[in-house]
């Protein structure tokens, strides 16, 4: 799992980022306590927090990790996964927008903007059909109720979901 956050969200959150910055103008926001400070931090803790709840459910399920190469072994729809399919990834969206507010830079939230892109078409090409495989119907059941990325309001339950859709 350790192997896995370093590689994945180490490198798309500290490592890339870091290499940007490093190579263009960037002024970090001062906490002055401006509306876009509080932003920027609001939306660091936010999606770390996310994160770190979603690690914490990998950790749980003990067999693979986040990675692509080392799946769970189990449909997870409990916590965050019960409200976006993707919550590792809306954090990291999260986290990137709030880092590029911070620094103010646009290079950076370019990267951001690319990041997305890239990763809303893995998904539904990648990720998804493999997903669909190996979970069968729960996963696509999963799916017609559950947004990929942004939230919905209220927690799926498959057994309501069932319900409703026998009505």
């Amino acid at each position: 799992m350790l192997k896995a956050i370093l590689i994945l969200p180490f490198n798309v959150l500290i490592t890339i980022p870091a290499i940007i910055l490093y190579c263009s103008d960037f002024k970090l926001l001062s906490p002055s306590f401006s509306l876009r400070f509080i932003v920027a931090l609001g939306l660091l803790i936010f999606g770390l927090s996310l994160l770190i709840w979603t690690i914490s459910l990998f950790a749980a399920v003990r067999h693979g990790s986040l990675a692509p190469w080392n799946p769970i072994n189990r449909l997870i729809i409990s916590g965050p996964y019960a409200y976006v399919r993707n919550p590792m990834l809306s954090g990291v969206f999260l986290v990137l927008f709030g880092e590029s507010a911070l620094f103010s830079s646009w290079p950076l939230f370019l990267y951001t903007i690319t990041f997305i892109a890239i990763n809303a078409v893995y998904f539904p090409l990648s990720e998804e059909k493999g997903l669909q495989q190996r979970f069968g119907q729960s996963y696509i059941d999963y799916c017609h109720h559950v947004p990929r990325f942004i939230p919905r309001l209220s927690p799926y339950n498959p057994n309501q979901a069932s319900n409703h859709s026998k009505e």
